[in-house]
């Protein structure tokens, strides 16, 4: 079985709701008392904490100009979301401007999809993750989950080693319990499965293809107005600026050919691309055929630690071996797929499963080979919010990034919340005050971002 300790290392976010009461009820006590006890990756600094307790006001900003036309730098999961919202929500038109010209291009197409209702029970996403896992069972019933492959499954945590040759875990010929196909009865390694626990169930354990989600989601928020929708366009472009007339007011977006899209608020969702402070985390991932279709998805313990999302279209997508965060330098749609590291999970997920020779669920080539980088803040946790005045010259700009792992599941809920805020000034339905940008001295959405008219 895999420890605690390391799920917790390997998933900032991902810790389970076993694990989080255990240490809860341990712990408890000296919280109360002490208030030093401060879990990595879930608080976040002293300052967000405060800005909690607090309990900042989400009441209407009297003074808040509602926007005619919004400017939305970046086509990932959060600006198509918040367009989205801002299309079926308030009536309200963007243009959503990407690099690359195309819908998904970056991790928002070549991410896993899994999504899980509590895993973030005890941290400042909690709300979000929560909502968010809501709205997608909501946009399956409103696009038809077969549109965009959405379903309830199950997860497990299996800890394996295929190296045993002991077999002394279970009886030989006593089929597994819990373990829907990792390392099937004809496996030769048959003792290699020491142990499995739930990590959930059909109740809190969903998946989405998110290319297919972002799709969708532009399909309709970029709706003609003769169809009953706001006409949403997508632009090929960088935003390198926001145009301020001079009174202080925002009239629009400077793009990086020296033209300006007019706008009276711009949205930068740009991944891990969007601010001075932001960084990423490379992952590798292999799409493999499977000969059923599966519904247990898996986060293996040994081997590598790889994970494992089963899809409904009767494949696998195995991932792992993470790398380091550093500030990007690739661009959106061009990452590098390094061979060895593919090599590397395939091994790891075909010794996890039952290798070849075997007949493992996983013994198939690949069919999709990508990479992705997941954005990051050192504080590890997103950036949403209205950007102070001193990081763009002026009013009306705001950002949404840096989900990290979550950016499929916390998108619906993210562009929710962040098309609320544009709209009527306030998130109606998640408090965004643990993710205000200002916690960030001297953030800027992008280098030079304030440009005269």
């Amino acid at each position: 079985m895999p420890s605690s300790a390391t799920i917790q290392a390997r998933y900032p976010f991902r810790t389970t709701v076993h694990f989080v009461v255990t240490l809860f009820l341990l712990l408890a006590a000296l919280l109360q008392q002490t208030h030093a006890f401060v879990r990595p990756y879930c608080y976040g600094p002293a300052a967000v904490q405060q800005r909690r307790q607090q309990k900042i006001s989400m009441s209407v900003d009297t003074e808040h100009d509602r926007p005619a036309h919004v400017v939305i730098a970046g086509a990932g999961v959060i600006g198509i979301s918040t367009a989205y919202y801002l299309a079926t929500q308030h009536n309200i038109a963007c243009t959503l401007v990407d690099p690359t010209g195309t819908i998904a291009p970056a991790a928002s197409g070549k991410a896993g999809g899994f999504l899980a209702l509590d895993w973030n029970d005890h941290s400042p996403v909690k709300d979000l993750a929560r909502r968010s896992f809501q709205l997608h069972q909501e946009l399956a019933d409103t696009f038809g989950a077969d549109a965009i492959q959405y379903r309830r499954c199950t997860c497990a945590a299996v800890s394996v080693d295929p190296y045993n040759n002991q077999q002394q875990q279970r009886p030989a010929g006593k089929k597994l319990q819990g373990v829907e196909w990792a390392q099937p009865e004809s496996a030769d390694s048959s003792g290699a499965v020491l142990g499995v626990r739930s990590l959930g169930d059909q109740n809190t354990i969903a998946q989405v293809h998110p290319k297919m989600l972002c799709e969708a989601l532009w399909e309709h928020a970029s709706k003609p107005a003769a169809q009953g929708g706001m006409g949403s366009q997508l632009k090929h472009g960088k935003v390198v600026g926001a145009v301020y007339d001079e009174k202080g007011k925002l009239v629009g977006a400077k793009l990086h050919d020296s033209s300006v899209l007019a706008a009276d608020a711009i949205l930068f969702a740009c991944g891990p691309w969007a601010g001075n402070i932001m960084k990423g985390v490379k992952y590798h991932s292999a799409v493999i055929p499977t000969d059923t279709v599966l519904e247990q998805c898996v986060f293996f313990s040994g081997c590598g630690d790889p994970e494992v999302y089963v899809r409904p279209d009767a494949t696998a997508y195995c991932t792992g071996y993470p790398d380091t965060a550093i500030r990007v330098t690739e661009q959106p749609g061009q990452e590098e797929v390094r061979k060895e590291k593919i090599a590397t999970i395939l091994e790891s997920v075909r010794d996890a499963s039952g290798n070849s020779k075997s007949g493992g669920a996983l013994s198939r080539d690949p069919i999709l080979e990508q990479a992705c980088y997941l954005p990051t803040t050192d504080d590890n946790l997103p950036l949403m919010g209205l950007l102070p005045t001193e990081s763009v010259g002026g009013g009306q700009c705001y950002i949404a990034s840096g989900h990290s792992c979550w950016g499929i599941l916390m998108g619906p809920a993210s562009g929710e919340s962040m098309a609320s805020l544009v709209a009527k000034g306030k998130s109606e339905h998640v408090d965004l005050s643990p993710f205000d940008p200002s916690r960030y001295k001297g953030i800027k959405p992008v280098e030079d971002t304030q440009v005269p008219v």
